[in-house]
């Protein structure tokens, strides 16, 4: 059956399909960024086209589908099936596979250099911990399954005007502008680089012993296997084997102390983690609130190779929307662009990410946030609210987009990861 709409010259038409199909059809077309009355009118104008039978598909309990179409391709497409012999329901079903089967899943796209992110910021306690995991979290979640995202466009908006100074602040935990998208795919390593085990205490991870091996053994030049022994798999069930932990050690503390007896010291970190890069598409550093040695190793880690574009890697700063974090933010930019001098190396920074953000606490997070927004360069890409399922994740020791996944938070910690891709 069809009822008139006045969509562009379409008509809505009411039809059923099996549910599985129906979401095929939903993922397919995220993936391929069309709309799904678009597939499904390309769907039915080639199966009205085929010039023999297509396959049967298995329709047992279908249930309502309406899209709209173009005026009079349903009147073509109930002709056609009454021709072949074939209920409505059979054929539409037949259409949408016949686009699934035209339009494949797109492969996931492999960065040809293996991208590094450094999240970093020399205050403690600013989130630099949650921050590391929802962006892992985030770039390795299943193409084939969608989630809802948030789509930037507060955050966006308050950029654009605050050039004229007339921005209004955007809410962390604004409901609104959310679309249901499918995830990255990505093979993603997240490195717990601090001493205190956060990262790792958090996901669940028991933290490395101290007489053992430790990624602080490999760069110290005083390996006792290899480091990929040391790797663990996180929630293979929600993130299917893409998501991968190395754990930190309390001799983390001794780095600095290690580190300066070592050659070539600020490479220590890239020659320990060289092994492990063919294996992954994104390596996420979760550093110490330090400016020691160790976060010199850190950001170099984290420079621009040869060959790769600007932006690819380079360092995430976290903050918090208070003075403290601007205090600290100075100090490591100094450090950064005091190393960049020192080695004639490009750091590209990433973006600010503004964490634990609640309006509420009025005008210091408000003017503090406008206060960020307006550095420009880099630029704010993150904006995510001080709410409770991240407390409660790191209680059950889980990862918040497996624990709460449909929460704000991790709305906002996918936007996080476009931002960065």
């Amino acid at each position: 059956m069809s009822s008139p709409a006045s969509s562009h010259d379409r008509e809505k038409v009411v039809s059923k399909l099996p549910g599985w199909l129906r979401q095929n059809l939903k993922v397919r077309a995220a993936q391929h960024g069309v709309e799904i009355q678009a597939a499904v009118e390309s769907g039915i104008k080639d199966w009205c086209g085929l010039a023999s039978a297509a396959p049967a598909v298995d329709t047992v309990g279908s249930d309502t589908f309406s899209t709209f179409l173009p005026l009079g391709q349903w009147n073509e497409f109930r002709q056609t099936t009454a021709d072949r012999g074939v209920s409505l329901t059979q054929g539409l079903a037949q259409s949408v596979q016949l686009w699934l089967d035209a339009n494949p899943a797109p492969e996931v796209e492999r960065p040809g250099i293996t991208r590094r992110v450094i999240v970093c910021n020399q205050k403690g306690g600013v989130g630099k911990t949650a921050i590391t995991a929802g962006l892992g979290e985030a770039l390795a979640e299943d193409v084939d399954i969608l989630r809802p995202v948030r789509v930037a466009k507060a955050l966006a908006k308050a950029l654009r005007e605050s050039e004229a100074r007339t921005v209004q602040v955007p809410s962390a935990d604004d409901p609104l502008d959310v679309e249901n998208l499918p995830g990255p795919g990505l093979k993603v390593l997240l490195v717990d680089f601090d001493p205190q085990c956060h990262l790792t205490n958090q996901l669940g991870a028991a933290p490395l012993p101290m007489q053992g091996d430790s990624l602080t053994n490999h760069m110290a030049g005083d390996p006792k296997g290899g480091l990929s022994d040391l790797i663990v798999s996180i929630d293979e069930d929600c993130f299917g084997g893409r998501l991968h932990l190395l754990p930190a050690c309390n001799d983390a503390f001794l780095l600095d102390v290690r580190l300066s007896a070592v050659r070539a010291r600020e490479a220590a970190l890239e020659r320990a983690l060289a092994p492990l890069e063919a294996d992954y598409d994104v390596i996420i550093v979760d550093c110490p609130p330090s400016l020691g040695l160790s976060m010199d190793a850190a950001a170099y880690y984290g420079r621009r190779r040869d060959g790769e574009k600007p932006g690819q890697s380079g360092a995430l700063i976290v903050v918090q929307a208070e003075d403290s974090s601007a205090d600290a933010y100075e100090l490591l930019t100094t450090q950064i662009d005091d190393l960049r001098g020192d080695l004639q190396i490009d750091i590209d920074s990433l973006g600010i990410v503004v964490n634990l953000y609640d309006s509420r606490r009025g005008y210091i997070a408000t003017s503090s946030l406008q206060g960020w927004i307006d550095i420009k360069d880099p630029r704010v890409v993150g904006l995510i609210g001080d709410l409770k399922e991240q407390k409660e994740a790191v209680r059950v020791k889980k990862p918040l987009l497996s624990y709460a996944p449909e929460s704000q938070q991790a709305v906002g910690m996918r936007a996080l990861a476009r931002e960065i891709l």
